[in-house]
């Protein structure tokens, strides 16, 4: 079981910025980020490999860039040109062993959660 810690949420005014940390337990071949918003499901928002490799959903493509710290086994989301639509519980997760995706169901671990609101 691998252990993440987030921090980093908070409030912000729309068109502000926030970057989120999660710090992993141990070394783990990719790490993502979801959210959550009230009433709705939780979805995929980026991920990383212990490689570089990166993947985002559509919404966030140019305003959010995940990173990736391998010596700390922290990981990074850098959020920018923050949106209304953009509040929701961000979630810090593990994927599978040698594959990554934004998919629910191939989340390994999660981390407790960090609050993000934008107001308009």
């Amino acid at each position: 079981q691998v252990q993440l810690v987030e921090s980093g949420g908070g409030s912000v005014q729309a068109g502000g910025s926030l970057r989120l940390s999660c710090t992993a337990s141990t070394y783990t071949y990719c790490m993502a980020w979801f959210r959550q918003a009230p009433g709705k499901e939780r979805e995929g928002v980026a991920y990383i490999t212990s490689g570089g490799s990166t993947a985002y959903a559509d919404s966030v493509k140019g305003r959010f860039t995940i990173s990736k710290d391998n010596a700390k086994n922290t990981m990074y989301l850098q959020m920018s040109s923050l949106k209304p639509e953009d509040t929701s519980m961000y979630y810090c997760a593990t994927g599978r062993p040698t594959y990554c995706s934004l998919r629910k169901n191939d989340v390994s671990n999660w981390g407790q959660g960090t609050q993000v609101t934008v107001s308009s």
